[in-house]
């Protein structure tokens, strides 16, 4: 149905073949025809890029919803999408004229903000990145309370990449980008397998020019002798299904070249030429119940030699997105074959998804929801964070693993074992400590495979996992990860800031925060960790506190109390009124340049911690003394390295003691990225408060390869 919908639609440009295209998706009653009047008369005089009246759009984007859905209000809703933003008609109107239903959809597809091609920016501005961000951000948002919002805008987008001939090259490719990047991955997710090939074989088009001629011409010189092979398979199929007690009306079995994009991605993924690509037909068996599924799939294999590692079940173990269907490749003659298995149900809702459920008349589709919430309460308010958390859940293939109790669990392809921790329950992804898969000990980054049996071991406290957050997969496990970080901050900064204050009056936490209540500071005492204007002002206010009577002071100067300086000794800058010999660091963590930090004092000396150090931490409840600490104000350079190594032992470490030697913080590496009989590669990021560039190029270059040596800027200042 829908293939042949946008068939039709592609042919049209104007206003009555678009309402007899409407008309045969679904009946158009009073209250259609009064919508299509309106919309008419609303965009009276407005035109799109190819010239034809704007009006054709809305009513195709219509036609495209019915063809999916047969829902009234959506349809409706699709008429009128483009009303609020492009003409003087408000919210309110179509709300007392259309009812509450339509408006609240109308008002979805509204909020989401469009990349409209005079806003396209270059593809290498960051304000690109933000702008997606924001219109995929704003999507989810207002799709939490209804889905459908997601459906009408998906045939929106649909509709506007068949018409994208119109415009110029350059925004052909960005709008074609943004399609494949934030649209097809919620088709994905919303089990709309149909329109999700359309977009990705639309965007592949534009993006991929070269590439596409080049499958597009294959395929067209082949399409002959692939439709014969493609259709003497169906035949033969039928007949040894009739031959194994299938009745020919009971079975319906349909063939089709693959699409284009999933073909570029075989090219991509194996390293082949076009020629070379085996598995261009695919096939599907629809039966009447799950269990003749299973014997269709027994008569393949005994007929066929199956390709045991690419077989697939996904009725017993389905797809988030509510897919259901046995996939098996199959040798037939000089290729190989992709079968699909499924019943008719199974079929309505591989194709359309969530959309079975109006198209359907209340058929469940079985498609879960829950990650739109998941996305969209992302606590982490950083819109590029939000985008890069929201693609990963999106964006990836899956694989399923399982609780010891058989509970399945679907996860990105690339999740480790925390991610399944926090899959399970927030608190048990904060307590997690250990784990097992297959009933071996393994570490919480460990990645996890398809059909891992997988026991996570917890403790009573949370730990801190905050150096992993990049390591971690789902936007569920890095939420999780950076709420837990941020409270124990905040304890910290709460504690640590008393601390340092009671270190300077010589007296004791308690007191200090007697004293900060009555004065009504405690909820901005916290700042004094970091600020040191801050940190001044509340010194002041408690040397002055009207309590503290001017002998109890005087006493305090008797006794010792000085007031506090700026010390700057290596990078650090403290304030303190204690003598200080020198600094000293502890084995239990590596502060990096710029990290948060604190320091305690004892006998002269402070010692840098940082501050979501675990001996830190005891340290802060054991009231040791502090003192404010903060890196000088030295400038940070960072740079990229590829450095060759020979395959001789030691040779990492000889290269770690140079970094060392010439003050060089390593900020990341990675090993083994290209490897040879006689060397292997190595990637690093490293900073420094040098900036002599080429003087640590040539130290480095005397005794190492230097394949690559490049400055970093910082991604943020950006």
């Amino acid at each position: 149905m829908l293939s042949k919908v946008v068939e039709l639609v592609s042919k049209i440009s104007n206003v009555d073949e678009a309402y007899r295209v409407l008309k045969e998706q679904i009946k158009v009653d009073d209250e259609i025809a009064k919508s299509i009047s309106f919309i008419i008369d609303a965009h009276e005089g407005q035109f799109r890029k190819s010239g034809e009246p704007y009006v054709v759009h809305p009513i195709l984007v219509a036609s495209i919803v019915a063809s999916i859905s047969e829902d009234k209000t959506m349809v409706i809703a699709a008429l009128m999408h483009d009303v609020v933003e492009d003409t003087d008609y408000t919210l309110e109107y179509i709300e007392d004229n259309y009812g509450k239903d339509v408006a609240f959809l109308v008002n979805g597809l509204t909020k989401i903000v469009e990349i409209r091609e005079e806003k396209l920016i270059p593809s290498s501005s960051n304000e690109k990145l933000i702008k997606s961000a924001l219109t995929f951000k704003n999507m989810l948002l207002t799709s939490v309370k209804d889905s459908r919002v997601l459906i009408i805008k998906l045939c929106d987008r649909l509709h506007n990449m068949m018409t994208l001939d119109a415009l110029s090259t350059d925004k052909q490719k960005r709008i074609a980008e943004e399609t494949l990047v934030v649209y097809t991955p919620i088709a994905h997710k919303l089990g709309m397998s149909k329109i999700k090939r359309l977009l990705e074989d639309f965007s592949f088009k534009y993006i991929y020019p070269s590439e596409y001629r080049k499958i597009d011409e294959y395929i067209n010189s082949h399409k002959q002798d692939l439709y014969l092979k493609l259709n003497h398979f169906i035949e033969e199929i039928k007949n040894i299904l009739n031959k194994n007690g299938f009745h020919r009306d009971d079975i319906k079995v349909e063939g089709r070249v693959k699409h284009y994009y999933s073909i570029y991605l075989k090219i991509q993924r194996k390293g082949v030429s076009m020629e070379e690509v085996l598995d261009l037909l695919a096939i599907r068996i629809i039966v009447k119940e799950p269990l003749d599924c299973y014997k269709t799939l027994g008569v393949l294999h005994l007929k066929y030699t199956p390709i045991v590692s690419r077989f697939k079940d996904y009725i017993a173990l389905p797809k988030e997105n509510g897919y259901k269907t046995i996939h098996t490749t199959l040798f037939v003659d000089n290729g190989i074959v992709e079968a699909q298995i499924r019943t008719e149900n199974m079929h309505r809702v591989a194709e359309y998804g969530i959309a079975a459920h109006w198209k359907y008349k209340g058929e469940d589709s079985g498609v879960k929801l829950d990650w739109i919430e998941e996305i969209s309460n992302d606590s982490d308010n950083t819109i590029v964070n939000f985008y890069e958390n929201a693609k990963s859940n999106l964006y990836s293939e899956e694989l399923v693993v399982f609780s010891p109790r058989g509970d399945s669990y679907t996860l990105p392809k690339g999740s480790v074992i925390l991610d399944f921790a926090y899959a399970i329950h927030s608190e048990v992804g904060d307590l997690a400590t250990s784990a097992t898969i297959n009933k071996e000990k393994v570490s919480l980054l460990s990645p996890l495979s398809n059909g891992d049996i997988v026991n996570i071991i917890t403790q009573q406290e949370p730990r801190l996992h905050c150096s992993w957050v990049d390591s971690v997969r789902t936007s569920k496990a890095k939420d999780g990860i950076r709420i837990m970080c941020k409270h124990r901050l905040r304890e910290v900064e709460e504690k640590i800031s008393l601390q340092i204050i009671a270190t300077i009056f010589n007296t004791t936490k308690r007191d200090i925060e007697t004293i900060a209540k009555d004065l009504n500071i405690v909820k901005t005492i916290s700042k004094t960790t970091s600020n040191l204007d801050i940190l001044r002002e509340k010194i002041k206010k408690i040397a002055i506190y009207k309590n503290l009577s001017e002998i109890r002071f005087w006493e305090l100067l008797k006794r010792g109390y000085k007031k506090p300086t700026i010390k700057t000794i290596n990078k650090f800058t403290f304030f303190t009124n204690k003598v200080l010999d020198g600094v000293e660091f502890d084995y239990c963590c590596h502060p990096k340049l710029g990290d948060d930090i604190l320091a305690f004092y004892s006998r002269g000396y402070v010692t840098i911690h940082h501050k979501l150090c675990r001996k830190a931490y005891n340290l802060v409840n054991s009231h040791n003394n502090a003192v404010f600490v903060k890196w000088s104000s030295v400038k940070n350079s960072r740079y990229g390295l590829i450095v060759s190594l020979q395959n001789k032992r030691g040779a990492l470490l000889e290269l770690l003691k140079l970094l060392d030697k010439l003050d060089l913080s390593i900020i990341n590496i990675e090993l083994g990225i290209k490897s040879s009989d006689k060397a292997e590669y190595c990637k690093l990021q490293v900073e420094t408060t040098s900036e002599n560039q080429n003087q640590i190029k040539d130290i480095i270059s005397r005794k190492f390869k230097l394949v690559d040596f490049i400055s970093l800027k910082d991604a943020y200042k950006s």
